[in-house]
């Protein structure tokens, strides 16, 4: 580990809510001496970190330590290794909400989820209506409630979820009880969970985590855990069983009816199919052909981002191999060398790297990779997408501009700094500047300066495509939009062109 990296661990980990005693515990099980840290607390709290940096390093650390360790365990606190729990149940024989009319089978893992914004609400009613079992985590009022028999059996408060638009924040969507152990230790955070019961690859619910002696965990935001007491861990517990559907949910990712309204001005015909929504109350500026299904070549970038984050340490280094020297507009991979999962996303997301998308791949293998692609595009409401590759070279990587509306959607809310990435804006001050100099942004659309994030997609087949997201002036208010193109001759025109009509025609009301 770079010795001059402590400080800021340190100080980053108590900016997120985490305890003194439980750094300490994590830098000690990380391999550091006591002395160094109680030494490095002593400088930060007096303010003389930068007077006594040099001396501090020089003369009071102890020998490295590995920076994957430290960062994976001050990062993924309460958060179990491994990968995400391939599950052997099949249907629960409920049904819920298809369209208007219809109803389909509900499947945990992978099933067709509702295609409007309003799943989560439908999908809570539909499991009542039929007395279902099924527990409800609401991130906004902090309440956990389980349902048997589709009736309340219990409510109770949630003490700590992870913290929002960090890399460990809780996510949102509709999962379901992949496990269940009374105690589960995390080698990561080197602590037991009590009653924990595992909801989505590396994220449970469970009791207050503690230390082997019994200690407590300090209070504060988690690894991206549900925290609950532990007498009402227990009593959750006991109400659930392995394979009760699960909603994760936030107030910002479902509809919400008494949010602002927009009065429209005109229609703006196009030829391609398009979508531009509110992200946070779901209204249409502009739609036309938005369910039909089209190639979406490397858009699906995105989706790979997205699965990296959540199921590979962002610093895990990959050995470059031949194959995984690919043919991509911009060449940077070579066969041999080490590069780090987070450097790979840059690559992947800014010049759209086929090297960077095979790689990527290395930690999970390819075909369980792209299986969870399409495992998290069903959880999310992506009802008519699939996923065949990482890269989106393949024609048969399909979605709908409803469906990118979706993911846009969830990347906002739960995974804002994979669109941060796509702009070069991510916050790198823990992990070190990138080993890739001069990297070129894809994705910029000149005159758009408000944009946050997204992916072009330049091909033949496709005939062009976008997903970009921004913060935009809709009348007196700043709201968070997104336009989805498909189809396109020159997709960054029709980006430009659809935010200049929600601009010149709407006024929030």
């Amino acid at each position: 580990m770079n010795r001059r990296k402590l400080f800021r661990y340190i100080r980053e980990a108590q900016q997120s809510g985490v305890g003194a005693e439980e750094i300490t515990q994590l830098l000690l099980d990380a391999g550091w001496k006591r002395s160094d840290i109680e030494f490095a607390f002593d400088i930060i709290s007096r303010g003389r970190e930068s007077f006594l940096h040099v001396h501090f390093l020089h003369r009071h650390l102890s020998p490295k330590v590995s920076a994957g360790a430290l960062v994976a365990i001050l990062t993924l606190t309460g958060l179990i290794s491994g990968l995400y729990a391939r599950s052997t149940l099949g249907s629960n024989e409920l049904l819920v909400q298809n369209g208007e009319n219809g109803k389909i089978i509900f499947e945990y893992g992978s099933w067709p989820i509702l295609e409007n914004a309003k799943f989560f609400e439908k999908v809570k009613q539909d499991f009542i209506s039929q007395k279902a079992d099924f527990i409800e985590a609401d991130l906004s009022s902090m309440k956990l409630r389980v349902y048997s028999e589709g009736l309340l059996a219990t409510e109770v408060p949630i003490g700590s979820k992870g913290r929002e638009g960090s890399w460990w924040e809780t996510p949102a969507g509709l999962y379901k009880i992949e496990s269940m152990e009374k105690s589960h230790y995390s080698s990561f955070g080197h602590v037991y969970m009590p009653w924990s019961m595992q909801f989505q690859g590396n994220f449970f619910i469970h009791g207050w985590p503690y230390y082997a002696d019994g200690s407590p965990v300090a209070q504060g935001y988690s690894g991206g855990c549900i925290r609950l007491a532990d007498k009402n861990a227990e009593s959750v517990y006991r109400l659930a069983k392995t394979g009760m559907p699960v909603l994760v949910f936030k107030e910002s990712f479902i509809t919400n009816a008494a949010d602002t309204k927009y009065a429209p001005k005109s229609i703006v015909p196009d030829t391609v199919s398009y979508l531009a929504a509110d992200l946070q109350n779901n209204f249409v500026f502009a739609e036309h052909l938005s369910s039909d299904q089209r190639f979406i070549a490397s858009i699906t970038k995105l989706m790979t981002a997205l699965i990296a984050v959540e199921y590979i340490n962002i610093e895990r280094e990959v050995s470059i191999t031949s194959p995984m020297v690919a043919t991509t507009s911009i060449p940077r991979l070579s066969a041999g060398n080490k590069t780090s999962v987070l450097d790979l996303l840059s690559l992947l997301l800014l010049e759209s790297s086929n090297e960077a998308a095979l790689a990527i791949t290395s930690p999970l293998g390819q075909s369980h990779f792209v299986d969870l692609m399409n495992r998290k595009a069903a959880t999310i409401g992506m009802a008519n997408s699939r996923f065949t590759d990482t890269s989106g070279i393949i024609a048969t990587n399909t979605s709908t501009a409803t469906d990118l509306f979706m993911l846009a959607k969830y990347l906002y809310y739960n995974r804002s700094f994979v669109l941060h990435m796509s702009m070069g804006n991510e916050n790198r001050a823990a992990y070190g500047p990138s080993q890739y100099k001069n990297l070129s942004n894809l994705n910029e659309i000149s005159g758009l300066e408000k944009m946050i994030g997204g992916k072009v997609a330049e091909s033949s087949a496709a005939q062009g495509g976008m997903l970009a997201v921004f913060k935009m002036n809709v009348g007196e208010e700043m709201r968070p939009v997104a336009i989805i193109v498909l189809g396109s001759k020159d997709s960054k025109r029709d980006v430009k062109t659809l935010f200049d009509y929600v601009q010149a025609n709407f006024d929030a009301q």
